[in-house]
């Protein structure tokens, strides 16, 4: 039976909310220990910061492992992805992999030995047994006493005489292995959900290793946690149901000698997305990397992140990872879930990027600008004087008016680019009314006495004021839109008159007469 069949036999019975948090253990042990399948999610990267900002608040320690058993599903470059998003958000560990530690290796692939070892312990003490049944006779048994087929396993095979085992293994059959599960109500205390019951009955004797001798997650990772002493387990709530499992198990692992003591556990809200859905690995939204595309900073997407079942404070939405550490405790998550809201994420990660040094704004910004070919190079030093020198005069400019990094290159390519005609974006282009023709006109005869010297923001602001608006009685949207569109070819774009002292007094002219030109094709 596979790991997903038995989860949905596992049903929480009853659930009684608690006012009363549980303790947490002196110097807490923490993990992160995700499957390489994937693109790293968002909700793989929240389960990473809780467990990190825990174990920093606690001065404890944040242990690092891989679980990479299934070889069909698993793959290396999802295990370096996870590596690189890790080091990229600044989430760092004391043990584990590329650290080391006491308790390594920290890839399941590598600990198999240890596994087969503590399966075998299992089966001495009688804690576990072989099982022959297939999936098939599970099926047909629960058919024939009335349940449903589905319903899962009976236990058959508990008590299975060594002459009927025997006989299996000649038909060719290898068995399964079994933990025997106790006759009797398991509870525990959870961090988050307070009280939960798990009625006795409800949880069958479950596989801990295949027939083939493939250990299961059921098996590893409790094995793991106990080996390295994770005392605090804190993972999402879709592995809740396999908790009295895990319970059952580490009371056979502390009887063996194997643990020391029972962790606590504490069972993190989902992440839900569109439709009031849990997010899924295929919506966008979960995609770490996307955000990471658009431009999201790593403390702008953390902060969100954090945002998705706890709160620093009430109406405080903005905090730095120093903050949130101070102020981190899991038993205040909330157990609800938690809504991925993009246009929230992007909001606050505004608000980190106003926040950033100026040059730090640039030199985050580069790669983004070499990527869409805006500049030269990937990095500050390596681009070009004069790249150097505008966007340096245009960061406070643009750093106020971006929301992902993603966006600064429309914001400053019409600045580094000599291009003297800049075909308008199509709503850029609605920003050219009947009036536009005069407009440029008359800005183009009124700038063309500026001298080059002269060609300034406040005299540039200055001259187009009195000659559009004082004499020629337009509104500031009909006079200054056009010029807009002239400089950047955009609807947005940097403040207008800081744009033209940047772009030059040669430039600025001839996008000025190249759009005027134009204009007839453009309104046409």
């Amino acid at each position: 039976m596979s790991d997903a069949e038995m989860a949905d036999t596992a049903n929480i019975t009853t659930t009684e909310p608690s006012t009363d948090k549980p303790a947490l253990p002196q110097n807490v042990r923490v993990r992160f220990c995700p499957s390489p399948t994937g693109i790293p999610h968002v909700g793989m990267v929240r389960t990473a910061l809780f467990n990190w900002a825990e174990a920093r608040h606690t001065d404890g320690t944040f242990v690092f492992r891989i679980e990479d058993t299934d070889a069909q599903r698993d793959s290396e470059e999802s295990f370096n992805q996870i590596i690189d998003a890790l080091t990229w958000l600044g989430i760092d560990w004391d043990e584990g992999i590329n650290v080391g530690g006491p308790d390594g290796p920290y890839r399941q692939s590598e600990r198999g030995e240890i596994y087969q070892k503590v399966a075998q312990q299992l089966l001495d003490a009688g804690y576990a047994y072989e099982s022959f049944s297939t999936p098939e006779e599970i099926a047909e048994r629960n058919v024939a006493a009335g349940r449903p087929k589905e319903f899962g396993y009976d236990g058959y095979d508990r008590n299975l005489t060594e002459e009927q085992k025997e006989a299996f293994r000649k038909e060719g059959r290898l068995p399964a292995i079994r933990i025997k599960m106790p006759d009797e109500d398991i509870v525990f205390d959870d961090l988050i959900r307070g009280r939960i019951e798990f009625k006795a009955g409800s949880v069958p004797d479950y596989v801990i290793v295949r027939p083939n001798g493939d250990p299961l997650y059921t098996l590893t990772n409790p094995v793991d946690d106990a080996m390295m002493r994770i005392n605090v387990v804190l993972r999402g709530e879709d592995l809740l149901s396999s908790t009295p499992r895990q319970i059952v198990l580490y009371r056979y692992l502390m009887d063996l000698g194997v643990a020391k003591e029972m962790p606590v556990f504490g069972h993190m809200p989902y992440v839900m997305g569109q439709g009031n859905k849990k997010l899924s690995k295929r919506d966008p939204e979960s995609n770490l990397f996307l955000h990471r595309d658009h431009g999201f900073i790593k403390e702008g997407l953390l902060n969100y992140l954090a945002l998705l079942g706890w709160s620093i404070a009430p109406d405080n939405d903005i905090f730095s990872m120093d903050e949130m550490v101070k102020a981190f405790d899991v038993r205040d998550v909330k157990a609800n879930p938690g809504r991925f809201d993009i246009d929230k994420a992007i909001a606050i990660n505004a608000e980190h990027i106003r926040m950033l040094e100026p040059q730090d704004f640039l030199n985050r910004s580069v790669p983004y600008l070499f990527r869409d070919g805006v500049v030269s190079a990937a990095t500050w030093d390596e681009l070009t004087d004069r790249e150097r020198e505008v966007l340096t005069a245009s960061a406070e400019l643009v750093q106020t008016r971006v929301r992902l990094l993603g966006e600064v290159s429309g914001m400053v390519g019409s600045l580094l680019s000599d291009a003297e005609y800049i075909a308008p974006e199509d709503d850029a282009k609605k920003q050219l009314k009947a009036t536009a023709g005069e407009v440029l006109t008359a800005a183009i005869a009124a700038l063309d006495a500026v001298p080059e010297d002269q060609w300034l923001t406040d005299n540039l602001h200055e001259t187009l004021n009195k000659t559009l608006i004082e004499e020629a009685g337009y509104k500031p949207r009909l006079a200054f839109g056009p010029i807009r569109v002239a400089m950047s070819g955009r609807r947005v774009s940097p403040p207008l008159f800081e744009s033209m002292e940047i772009i030059g007094k040669p430039v600025s002219m001839a996008r000025l007469k190249n759009l005027l030109e134009h204009l007839p094709e453009i309104q046409g």
